[in-house]
């Protein structure tokens, strides 16, 4: 009798802790089911934001598919029905990348039945394409042969919708239709750097010009290693990919090969462009943001010398280098058609970077945002520079008695308006 109790106790308590693991179970699923809908719902209404920068010019449009409503310029539609956002087609479903998807109907008219070709890469064809809201942008279209190139789209899908900065290629849209694969960018109207650097049909860059680019690059790779998050590696640096608008800005093109750092780093094989390889990168196979800084530090020699990577560039700033002996001496690498051009200081500090860039010991090369230090300071000296000559021209030119009271009232008021620092406050006749 005394084993009924026991007993009935014992499995009242089995069916208390049975109901019990039910009931949590019962909870983690019901919040499982609710946090799915939750990301569902969040990434249809996710914002694209895409600064557009039309022709070099500072104002940007932005496009957001989160104003879809009563009141919202984009139509929806259910079930197979479009979307439309000014005046383009796009699929009811935005990638999660927050990219717009455009119809192959609507490339095909920009495009004038694609024969608007303005370039040819790796990836495949280029056409610049005029849409019906009057904006200009470039078409590029993957060769349909290409099995890696259908991987670079996706890279450049997913990584540039999240990566927004003045110093990158906007990707404003793309399309995957029909078996096609493109990528919609805005218009750099005046091509690569490479064309400026080796194209006869453009007129050589100026000194000034080329470091100026060279820092609009260096804010653009120290973007993504320091700003995105996660960081990207862009793995293929090279004058090629770096395009320009109206104003002579650089920024930063192709995506196909970048990786975010948090990726596995060990690549099966070696990609990118021979020239600009770091060569650790080469031996080990494993990739870093150091190695996108080999390539910078090859890009600015290649400013430097207004020589291809192919043509020996590297080989001949070694040799460069071993003549130098310890001493500054850059400029027997000087790109001739600047035609001496150029300022001696500027040319020998932007060289003395660029061969801390080039080490072989990945270590020892700085960061992308030393680099940014660096050129900046350049920067900030050349403008001072410039100011004091201003300075100094306007007093050559004064010819009058200096000793007459109202010529030093006269004097100070003109420096004034002249300087930001006020050096007219100081000054001493």
């Amino acid at each position: 009798m005394k084993g009924e109790p026991a007993g009935l106790i014992i499995g009242v308590s089995i069916g208390v802790v049975i109901g019990v693991l039910l009931a949590i179970s019962g909870f983690f699923c019901i919040r499982y089911h609710r946090r799915r809908l939750q990301i569902g719902n969040s990434s249809s209404r996710r914002t694209a934001t895409i600064p557009i920068r039309a022709n070099g010019a500072d104002s940007c449009t932005i496009l957001s598919d989160s104003t879809v409503g009563p009141d919202s310029p984009v139509k929806s539609g259910r079930n197979g029905s479009s979307f439309w956002l000014e005046g383009f087609k796009k699929s009811n479903v935005v990638s999660m990348s927050g990219i717009p998807q455009y119809s192959y109907k609507d490339l095909q008219k920009a495009t004038y039945n694609f024969t608007t070709l303005i370039g040819q890469g790796a990836f495949g064809p280029v056409y610049k394409a005029q849409m019906s809201t009057g904006e200009t942008v470039a078409v590029k279209v993957l060769a349909t042969d290409s099995k890696q190139g259908e991987k670079e789209f996706q890279t450049e899908v997913k990584l540039l919708g999240r990566l927004h900065h003045r110093n990158l290629v906007n990707l404003i849209g793309y399309c995957a239709e029909k078996g096609q694969h493109m990528l919609i960018y805005v218009y750099m109207s005046k091509g690569s750097l490479a064309s400026h650097l080796y194209s006869e049909k453009h007129e050589p860059l100026s000194w000034d010009l080329r470091v100026l680019i060279a820092l609009d690059v260096a804010r653009g790779l120290e973007y993504l290693h320091d700003g995105a998050v996660p960081p990207v590696i862009h793995r293929d640096i090279k004058s090629s990919n770096i395009l320009l608008d109206q104003s002579m800005r650089a920024r930063v093109a192709d995506f196909g090969l970048s990786r975010e750092e948090m990726v596995d780093k060990h690549a099966a094989n070696i990609k990118g462009t021979f020239g600009y390889l770091d060569p650790e990168y080469i031996s080990t196979r494993n990739f870093t943001k150091k190695s996108d800084v080999y390539s910078f530090g090859v890009l600015l020699f290649e400013l430097i010398a207004g020589r291809n990577p192919q043509q020996g560039l590297m080989e001949y700033v070694e040799l460069a280098a071993m003549n130098t002996e310890g001493k500054v001496g850059w400029e027997e690498i000087v790109d001739s058609r600047l035609n001496g051009n150029f300022h001696m200081q500027e040319l020998n500090e932007v060289a003395a970077l660029a061969y801390k860039c080039v080490n072989r010991a990945p270590k020892k090369r700085p960061s992308m945002r030393d680099i940014v230090q660096v050129l900046s300071r350049m920067l900030k000296m050349r403008h001072n520079r410039m100011h004091m000559k201003s300075l100094s021209s306007v007093t050559d030119e004064v010819t009058i008695d200096l000793n007459q009271p109202e010529t030093k009232i006269q004097m100070a008021e003109h420096r004034r308006e002249e300087s930001a620092d006020s050096i007219a406050d100081t000054y001493e006749v």
